[in-house]
């Protein structure tokens, strides 16, 4: 089974490297030097890594046959994949691949269903779960403990305890459209 690793980002310097988003807690190990990554799209890989260095906090990697910025830049937006063994789970009890999360039942606190999961975005703040809700629409759920404090992937499924207006759409009595403030700019 295939798993994101990383999304390149834009070119550093003129040489070839490259910034990267790192999604993986193995990094030492899944994007070494000489890691050979599938990506995707397909077409920008496969990728072996050359060097790789660490550069004000931000993973800077180097790839064979990437030898100036526009071959570096080529390559912006493409994600990294790794090979995993789909039934070795990660060692930590509150972490899980995207795999493992996409499908399960979301359910509320109180026990209503709230969808399922669709997707898991990863947002430079904080993974957001993509959960498509019974009528069809899609609810986007910040992957925090404050939102999302159980997972049990042998029930399938995962609870949530959503602030309020998380999951209701906005009316206009919300986004506060239509309301008279007072403020009559035209000198009437």
């Amino acid at each position: 089974m295939l798993l994101v690793v990383g999304r390149i980002g834009r070119a550093h310097g003129l040489r070839g490297e490259v910034l990267v988003d790192v999604r993986t807690d193995e990094p030492e190990r899944r994007l070494a030097p000489g890691a050979v990554l599938v990506t995707d799209p397909g077409t920008a890989g496969p990728l072996t890594i050359a060097t790789g260095r660490v550069h004000s906090g931000r993973l800077l990697l180097h790839f064979s046959g990437v030898s100036d910025r526009t071959g570096a830049e080529a390559l912006r937006g493409v994600l990294l994949l790794a090979e995993i063994d789909p039934d070795v789970l990660p060692d930590d009890d509150d972490e899980w691949y995207d795999h493992q999360l996409v499908g399960l039942d979301v359910v509320a606190i109180d026990g209503a269903v709230v969808g399922e999961v669709r997707e898991v975005l990863h947002l430079p703040g904080h993974d957001v779960l993509a959960v498509t809700r019974p009528d069809g629409t899609e609810a986007l759920v910040p992957f925090v403990t404050e939102i999302v404090p159980a997972v049990d992937i042998a029930a399938n499924r995962l609870i949530v305890t959503p602030p309020p207006g998380l999951l209701e759409p906005l009316t206009d009595a919300d986004d506060g459209a239509g309301e008279d403030d007072g403020d009559d700019v035209s000198g009437e």
